[in-house]
């Protein structure tokens, strides 16, 4: 789930509110096609629920991630894997892998071609890469809200994300000698859980990096505001409770390195 070592994650508050990382990256798998025997690496891998997946088809299944607190629960979580902590900007592999799988990692860092160049370096000839990530477009309405809450306390505006276009990221793939083989940018908006709590809980979690320096009042006015500001596009009531929706848009490749 982390790419980079600057960025720190509450590893409780990802699998009890936001298993829908590791489950929606369960269709990513189908794409990816693990074949018994083969030596893949997953990327970013969170707390290791979809290295485990992979593991089960038969591949040696291998886990990076930048966070060690990740790392940590990945490997009390499967003990039975391997998993090593490392930034997807300068990792290495023992040996070269078959494929290289990342899932909802890839728009949390802002030097994509370092990324590329690393996961070329990592596979064999003719091995590939599956990736799904944030791609144009994504949470654009929770961002305006966002920004525009901050605006009191920063100067200017920030985005931690990167959100390529298809054909950008494309090109980035085949600067580099990668072959894209397939390639789509869709819309999947995205239930929150938590109910009431479910906006709030998702920015404590993947806007944390823009909340954290600010006092605990002045997050709770920040959050609240973003909540009233969306509540009539992302907000659902029920006879059960309410239901918070993120403007996902997803950006998923697969591209082989040339031979």
């Amino acid at each position: 789930m982390a790419i980079a070592s600057n960025i720190r994650w509450d590893t409780a508050r990802y699998e009890n509110q936001h298993a829908f990382v590791w489950e929606y990256g369960e269709s990513l798998l189908d794409l990816l096609s693990p074949q018994w025997g083969e030596r893949i690496l997953d990327l970013g891998c969170g707390t290791g629920q979809l290295t485990e997946k992979i593991a089960a088809s038969g591949a040696e299944a291998i886990g990076m991630d930048a966070d060690t607190a990740m790392i940590e629960k990945a490997q009390q979580n499967y003990p039975h894997l391997s998993f090593a902590v490392a930034d997807a900007r300068t990792f290495q592999v023992a040996q070269p892998v078959d494929a290289v799988f990342s899932n909802a990692v890839l728009h949390w860092i802002h030097q994509p071609d370092s990324v590329i160049e690393q996961v070329g370096q990592a596979l064999k000839s003719g091995g590939r890469f599956v990736a799904e990530f944030g791609g144009q477009g994504n949470v654009a309405g929770i961002l305006r809200s966002l920004q525009q809450a901050l605006q009191p306390y920063r100067s200017s505006p920030l985005n931690p994300w990167y959100f390529p276009s298809l054909s950008e990221y494309t090109t980035r793939l085949e600067r580099q000698g990668f072959e894209v083989i397939y390639a789509a940018l869709f819309d999947r908006p995205t239930p929150l859980q938590g109910g009431e709590a479910g906006m709030a809980n998702w920015l404590k979690m993947f806007a944390h990096g823009l909340l954290a320096e600010l006092p605990d009042p002045v997050q709770a006015q920040v959050i609240q505001a973003v909540e009233s500001d969306l509540q009539s596009t992302h907000y659902a009531a029920g006879e059960t409770g309410g239901q918070w929706t993120a403007d996902y848009r997803r950006l998923r490749v697969l591209a082989i390195k040339s031979e």
